[in-house]
């Protein structure tokens, strides 16, 4: 870095190339002209590389390495960068890296989005804000600014990104695999790269929403050639599911690119939205169906290699998934110099005439030099506005002082006394008024505590002031005229109360709204004492602030040792850019400077923002001797010093730098000193200092006279600083940290450097730590804080034997560094900002130093970057967060991300978790236009950032996760079964009651001939109600009526269908009374039904051809129907999705003819058909079951039996009367029983949601049922009506039993919070149940109206991965509520067995649930007769213990338990536990995880989220959120999913993908078709808003 002007370029080419620079950064010309003019101007001066045409223009040729001369001239002017960070030699390093990594890139597969979300222009984005953290104009030009052709950034080696990827544990490089061209032949040599790399598909192509009229919106991508489909190496994708491997959709389409054009009339889009949602095509005209499949194709490949290094062993108990626990590397460097001796400064040399506290040299210069200027403000235009003379500023304070003691308040009751905290709120463009009332509060005793303006209720971080001030007890508020003025008003006038602020008066003290003292009024004037003099605010890490209090002998020595380690003299001229309410800028400014009797020129913000040179000005124009500034302020007067011909700064002594403390400060004093030597600047000037709120002034250079002693520099190793360790320089020269000393120990004070964590170690020589400061000038407490307090200003180092190193307490100063040679104090970092990942220490600055200088830089708007961690599954992890330009395109966006994560990766070697993109403007400000970190981290975490990109790399950050499992064989069937015990526990197994001696109706074999019975016995008896909408009877059956029709379509499907016995005939028929009659008909003539839900007639596309499946996978001879469905069959629509002619014969029963049949159909065996139940699983499996006439007697009498069902009751059914149990209890259970059926059809329910409960209500019916889906609409959709429920006289107080049907594990939350509900309207919250079936047995339990309540346990969701039940305490971490679904049914016996060996397992271990029962199905019913599928399902055998029973396999995990309750029986009851389905339970990581857990913790996580569906594809997780919010919040949610399923569950997400509410497919059940979204999300069907690719 010495060897600046390795390039000889004369002063002339200098000035006019800073000339340029500015013109580029203020967008008077282009990025190409800028680079255009500059290579001509220095063009000459270039040694020229042999081989180089000069007459190249400058893209086209090799890159070219500039000097770091004119690299420093050319990046000086790159305003949008945070000056705080700037280092040209760090941007050579992140450009270098890169390099590096241009040649093994990968793949990455850029997020999709919907087109309305890339548009997203928020109209004050284009509005730079008054407060911004950083600069003068952006450049227009946006390109890159070395001319290298990017597209070789498109090679990607695969193999050695992955095995770096093994070793290092390192991120990802991603990159995305094109980059928009200043020549015209990218989008070949885009192909020319895919062609020879074999890379997956281009990743990066948006989806957008294709638009009505056919276009295609594919916003600014350059059309891509789309030759190179053949050469692609593309593998099928492996499934490790059990059930059929999912179509390979990743084929691209080759030569031919067909163009898919939609017709213009469907645009019809309801629920479900696949069937017909919108084709969708890229810009070169591939077909998207192959996109997203490809994207993850591309995804799997870029993950498929391991990533993490390989896990150590350690021996496992099953049941724990330990976290992996970092063992420290091997080879990570220690340090080994010697034990470092605390360092003393120089003695405080006591002047003679010092004054003895600072109000007593306030007094000695306002009444001996009256007339000395004290303090001189700036108005904007740089004219000093008002001179603030030594005499004026003694008598104001003391008017001040007299009005603050005597004024507030009463004679008898004052407001404020000695020794009170009062707040100063004074705006930073008025240092005289706040310098009066900052020594008014010191005359009066009282201690004041400098905050910042507040200028809403609401601003970033001033609740957080407000709580200091309510803990310091402050009442009263110091402030100005104009600030008075300016704060928000209500409409009343007053002041309002700030969010979390104590209530305080406002006290205005300029001189006109105060009382004169009287004459023989006078301040007492200590000698400083151990009084507090005043606190300074500091805000913390997490957001919280605290005070610091400051006692007035720590203020006097303070201002004595910067006195004479600044050789300060009285009536000296000082410069203040600085903040003058805290830090150097109030130790210097207001309280030295008085003690020295020195004039203080005020520079405000305000100014400096509208002329950066303004304080150079006012050094020339002052003759000051000492500026004390900060290094951004240094880098906007080199930006803008071209202006001025006539500087001088030679009577400058001291330029103060007051965040020396920041490593990146050097590149700023290098580069000033380089430019301002020649206007009279000496290298000595410029005094780095150090500071923190705690110890004030920690180090500071001081002016020597001798330029021969080089200032100390330190050119560290960031792999060496990451454990802790100083080395200097490593061979990779690109990762390196280049820190300037900050001078030595401050005069009077002992310095030692402690270990960062622990007990305050005493530092070897080669380590960093914090530096601990012991004197009398530091601050002394957090005020009100006593253990903070003494952890932080009560510290004993120790040294390695024990002892302390001082009797006195050190104060530890929040600064890292280490003592150089000569006694030379380096900082490298701030506590603050330090980041422990994964045992490695970084620095948030250095972070986002490396990403301020990734190319292109103008990419972040005005250099706002924020860097923090959040803790994830026990580590913290890196955020980084950035606003990007407001004319940003995705392609740049994704493009800048990449190579950011690169950089950090090869600088840092640390993972970024997270990178975040927001629009320009959005992220909260501090007072002084900075980024408010805590408050950015906390949108971040509560989701409302709302950023317009995001990249999420958990693959490669998370290594500390649990190893994957590794299944134990079991145990096999040679373990001990002794009676009743598998090893050691009681055989899980359990049976409900008996099914009892025989009723009258019990002794007929077949349905039909209960119903003939009753039909004679009863024929008056109502059967069935049907309710409509509006709660009114639509039509109702007694036993004569419904067996007189079922007698006409019997004789209708003799006659007309012309069917045999034995034939199958679908019945197609809304909820209702026909169903049930076409039913019993069909049993009348010997025919088998088949119930089929119709199709719907707004959404026939999608509806239809299940209908037409069932039809033809049931072999039905026929078709039966009601006249509406009829027409609809034979509509324009469904001929458009079905083809009709191949329907069989469709009856209208509408029309019914008048006579009987000759005889009623009565079964020779009662083993016969006596209907299939056809059903979707939650798999999305079609399947059919036989249901023979013994099983169909069986079940009703078993469900009669436990529900206690007589004629003389009514029984209230809310369900689909399509399957499994809905169907029975709506078509066969009441001609059985005799109990009269209230049938309420779910769909009127969407019309009247209370319709369900005004029915029970009103029948004062004792036992209902319903499904979910019904529950949730009720839950929804009356949440708020229970009151008018009530008054409309809704009670649900008789409802003994209200059981929700389910094939599932039962909703606890649902459930409970129904009853919780409906609670005040008397449902009594035991009355809710679920029940339990599956197709080989379509109700196993149902919880009836005798026995022992259902119970809750809770068991630990680890422990369920593992296959294991381990019950846990409510409550604890990691616990999952299951409840009992319901009683066991008569007649069944259930055993839990091991879905592998087969073998029957102990109590409360996790199996699959296996059911014996007489109303087991016969068997699937398939075209196909898969003999062993069935054989296996419906009759299988343990293989060991009792081998002879048969048993049918449900495919559902659960546990039996024995309770403590006891049974109708008097036996202890058994309580069956469903767990979930083995067909949707995933495998990853060798565990089984159930989608409905990982759901449920997704859904927790934000409000925005309704619904969530997960899945695996190509053992990828992929999570499916439905949004109810604006599209800007889709975002959010990526970084939260990703973070709760780590958190709770352990796995990487790999895919999420937000979708608009209503998207998830859900069946009549209620339950999620997973697999249908599957299927629909690989074929680019969802339409979704976002879809992110974790990396």
């Amino acid at each position: 870095m010495a060897d600046r002007d390795s390039l000889p370029l004369p002063l002339e080419v200098r000035a006019r190339l800073a000339e340029l620079e500015l013109e580029l950064s203020e967008g008077d010309i282009t990025q190409k002209g800028y680079e255009k003019k500059r290579s001509k101007l220095i063009g000459a001066y270039l040694p020229q590389p042999p081989g180089v045409d000069p007459s190249l223009p400058q893209e086209r040729r090799t890159p070219v390495t500039p000097s770091s001369s004119s690299r420093y001239h050319r990046r000086r002017s790159s305003g949008s960068r945070d000056e705080r960070y700037r280092s040209d030699v760090h941007t050579e390093a992140v450009q270098a890296a890169l390099a590096k990594h241009k040649e093994r890139k990968m793949a990455v597969p850029m997020p999709s989005k919907r087109r309305s979300l890339v548009v997203q222009t928020s109209m004050d984005a284009y509005t730079p804000p008054d407060t911004s953290s950083g600069s003068e104009g952006e450049g227009s030009g946006q390109g890159d600014s070395q001319g290298t052709p990017t597209s070789s950034q498109g090679s990607i080696n695969m193999e050695h990104w992955i095995s770096r990827a093994i070793h290092g544990s390192t991120t990802s490089s991603t990159t995305s695999s094109s980059s928009t061209q200043s020549g015209g032949s990218g989008a070949a040599r885009l192909a020319d790269l895919t062609a020879q790399t074999h890379i997956g598909p281009i990743a990066h192509l948006s989806l957008k929403r294709k638009s009505k009229s056919g276009t295609v919106e594919n916003g600014n991508s350059l059309r891509r050639s789309c030759e190179f489909g053949s050469e692609l190496a593309w593998q099928p994708l492996e499934t490790e599911e059990n059930h059929l491997a999912p179509p390979d959709v990743t084929t691209y389409t080759s030569e031919h690119s067909i163009q898919v054009e939609r017709p213009q009339g469907s645009t019809s889009r309801t629920v479900p939205k696949y069937g017909n949602a919108e084709l969708m095509e890229t810009g070169d005209g591939v077909p998207v169906s192959s996109r997203v499949s490809a994207k993850i194709q591309q995804l799997v490949n870029t993950l498929k290699r391991p990533k993490r290094p390989p896990l150590r062993e350690f021996f496992v108990d099953d049941f724990e998934e330990l976290l992996e626990v970092l063992q420290p590397d091997p080879n990570q460097p220690k340090p080994e110099g010697a034990q470092m001796l605390p360092m003393r400064g120089e003695q405080l040399g006591v002047v003679t005439n010092w004054p003895p506290s600072l109000e007593a040299a306030l007094q000695r210069w306002g009444t001996i030099s009256p007339k000395a200027p004290c303090l001189t403000t700036m108005d904007t235009n740089g004219k000093p506005l008002y001179i603030l003379t030594y005499g004026k500023l003694w008598t104001r304070s003391m008017k001040v002082a007299y009005n603050i003691l005597h004024k507030l308040g009463s004679k008898q009751e004052p407001m404020v006394r000695p020794g009170d905290r009062v707040a100063l709120v004074f705006p930073n463009n008025d240092p005289a008024a706040f310098m009066v009332a900052f020594y008014g509060c010191l005359l009066a005793e009282v201690v004041p505590v400098p905050i910042e303006v507040p200028l809403t209720r609401k601003d970033a971080g001033s609740q957080q002031i407000g709580f200091l001030l309510g803990s310091c007890g402050v009442t009263v508020a110091l402030t100005s005229d104009a600030c008075h003025k300016g704060l928000p008003k209500s409409p009343t006038g007053e002041i309002p109360q700030f969010k979390g602020w104590p209530k305080l008066l406002w006290f205005v003290t300029e001189s006109k709204h105060l009382s004169k003292p009287p004459r023989d009024w006078f301040p007492h004037i200590k000698d400083a004492n151990n009084d507090t003099a005043y606190i300074e605010y500091k805000t913390c890490k997490d957001g919280s602030v605290l005070g610091v209090t400051v006692m007035r002998i720590a203020l006097l020595t303070h201002c004595q040792a910067l006195t004479q380690a600044c050789g300060y003299t009285e009536a000296e001229t000082i410069v203040n850019v600085l903040d003058f309410k805290k830090d150097v800028g109030l130790w210097h400014g207001i309280l030295t400077s008085v003690m020295n009797m020195m004039h203080v020129i005020s520079i405000p913000y305000s100014l400096m923002k509208v002329n950066p040179l303004s304080w150079i000005q006012k050094v020339c124009q002052y003759k000051a001797k000492v500026a004390c500034v900060k290094s951004r302020d240094m880098h906007w007067a080199l930006v803008a010093h071209r202006d001025q011909r006539d500087v001088n700064l030679c009577s400058l002594r001291m330029l103060i730098v007051a965040d020396g403390s920041n490593p990146w400060s050097i590149s700023s004093c290098d580069a000033f000193l380089n430019v301002f030597q020649s206007k009279g600047l000496r290298p000595e000037v410029i005094c780095p200092c150090a500071s923190s709120p705690e110890a004030l002034t920690v180090a500071i250079r001081r002016p020597t006279d001798d330029s021969n002693q080089p200032p100390g520099r330190g050119v560290l190793s960031m792999q060496g600083l990451s454990y802790g360790v100083i080395r200097v320089d490593s061979e990779e020269k690109l990762s390196v940290l280049t820190v300037q000393d900050v001078g030595t120990v401050m005069p009077g004070g002992l310095m030692c450097v402690v270990k960062p964590d622990g007990v305050p170690q005493i530092c070897r020589t080669d380590e960093i730590g914090e530096l601990c400061v012991c004197s009398i000038a530091s601050g002394t407490s957090y005020y009100g804080l006593s253990g903070m307090t003494k952890n932080t200003f009560e510290v004993f180092p120790m040294c390695s034997s024990g002892a302390p190193v001082s009797e006195y307490p050190f104060a530890r100063t929040g600064l890292l560094g280490f003592i150089g040679p000569g006694g030379l104090v380096f900082i490298a970092g701030k506590m603050d900002g330090l980041m422990v990942v994964s045992g490695r220490r970084h620095n948030a600055d250095d972070i986002v130093a490396t990403a301020l200088a990734v190319e292109p830089m103008k990419f972040v708007y005005r250099g706002r970057i924020a860097v923090f961690s959040i803790s994830v599954l026990h580590d913290e992890r890196v955020v980084i967060v950035a606003e990007q330009r407001p004319d940003s395109t995705e392609e740049d966006s994704f493009q800048w991300m990449s190579r950011v994560l690169q950089a950090i990766d090869s600088i840092h070697q640390v993972g970024v978790y997270c990178l975040a993109l927001v629009p320009a403007n959005t992220l909260p400000k501090t007072p002084l236009g900075g980024i408010h970190l805590s408050e950015t981290k906390q949108l971040f975490l509560e989701g409302s950032l709302h950023p317009c990109n995001v990249l999420m790399c958990p693959h490669t950050c998370v290594t500390n996760l649990p190893k994957p499992r590794q299944k134990q064989p079991e145990i096999g069937p040679a373990s001990v079964m002794v009676g009743n015990l598998v090893s050691g526990k009681r055989i899980a197994q359990a049976s409900g009651r008996d099914l009892g001696q025989i009723e009258d109706n019990d002794q007929f074999l077949f349905l039909s001939e209960v119903l003939q019975w009753r039909a004679q016995t009863t024929p008056d008896h109502v059967l069935y109600t049907l309710l409509s909408s509006r709660g009114t009877i639509a039509s109702s059956l007694t036993c004569l009526q419904l067996h007189k029709r079922a007698e006409k379509i019997a004789a209708m499907l003799g006659e007309r269908g012309h069917l045999q016995d034995g034939d199958h005939v679908a019945l197609v028929y809304p909820p209702g009374i026909d169903l049930i009659a076409a039913f019993y008909g069909c049993l009348y003539a010997g025919c088998v039904p088949i119930t089929v839900r119709p199709p719907h007639p707004q959404n026939i596309a999608t509806t239809l051809p299940t209908v037409k499946m069932i039809v033809e996978v049931s072999r039905s001879a026929c078709i039966m129907t009601s006249q509406v469905v009829c027409k609809l069959l034979r509509s324009k629509e469904a001929s458009a999705t079905v083809d009709v002619r191949t329907w069989p014969p469709v009856l209208d029963t509408d029309d019914l003819p008048k006579k009987r049949p000759p005889q009623v159909y009565k079964p020779s065996d009662p083993d016969t058909l006596a209907y299939l139940d056809f059903s979707v699983s939650t798999t999305g499996m079609l399947a059919g079951v036989k249901m023979s006439h013994t099983a169909t007697s069986a079940f009703c009498r078993s469900i009669k039996l436990q529900c206690e069902l007589y004629p003389s009751r009514e029984v209230a059914i809310c369900l689909d009367p399509y399957c499994g149990l809905g169907f029975v209890l709506w078509c066969l259970c009441s001609v059985y029983s005799g109990h009269q059926s209230i049938l309420i059809p779910p769909s009127e329910l969407e019309i009247n949601p209370a319709l369900w409960l005004l029915a029970v209500s009103q029948y004062k019916v004792r036992d209902t049922f319903c499904s979910y889906s019904v529950m949730e609409l009720c839950t929804k959709g009356l949440g708020l009506q229970t009151e008018s429920l009530k008054s409309r006289g809704l009670d649900l107080s008789r409802v003994r039993t209200c059981v929700v049907v389910a094939e599932e594990r039962p909703r606890i939350s649902l459930t409970q919070s129904f009853s919780k509900l409906f609670k005040d309207l008397g449902l009594h919250p035991r009355a809710v149940s679920t029940s339990f079936g599956c197709r080989v047995n379509l109700a196993i339990c149902l919880q009836g109206t005798s026995g022992p309540d259902p119970t809750t346990v809770f068991v630990d969701m680890r422990a369920l991965r593992h296959d294991r039940v381990r019950l846990v305490e409510r409550g604890s971490p990691h616990s999952l509520p299951l409840m009992e679904s319901g009683k066991i049914l008569p007649g069944v016996r259930i055993i839990i067995a091991n879905p592998e060996t087969k073998g029957p397992l102990g109590d409360s271990h996790l199996g699959e649930i296996w059911v014996h029962s007489a109303h087991n199905s016969s068997g699937y019913f398939t075209i196909y007769g898969e003999e062993s599928l069935q054989s296996d399902h419906f009759n299988s055998h343990l293989s060991f213990g009792d081998t002879q029973t048969v048993w049918a396999r449900t495919g559902y995990l659960g546990f039996l338990r024995r309770t403590e309750l006891t049974d109708a029986s008097g036996e202890r009851h058994d309580a069956l536990y469903v767990v979930g389905a083995l067909d949707e339970a995933m495998e990853l990581r060798g565990m089984r995880y159930h989608p409905i857990d990982i759901e449920t913790s997704v859904i927790r996580t934000h409000k925005c989220i309704t619904e969530c569906a997960v899945f695996t594809w190509t053992n990828l997780l992929v999570v499916v959120v439905e949004l109810d919010g604006s599209e800007q919040e889709a975002l959010d949610l990526v970084p939260l999913v990703t973070n709760v399923v780590l958190e709770e569950h352990y796995l990487i997400v790999g895919v999420v993908v937000v979708v608009d509410m209503g998207v998830i497919p859900i069946n009549s059940r209620g339950e999620k078709q997973r697999m249908h979204l599957r299927d629909g999300f690989l074929a680019d069907q969802l339409d979704p808003i976002y879809v992110a690719y974790n990396m």
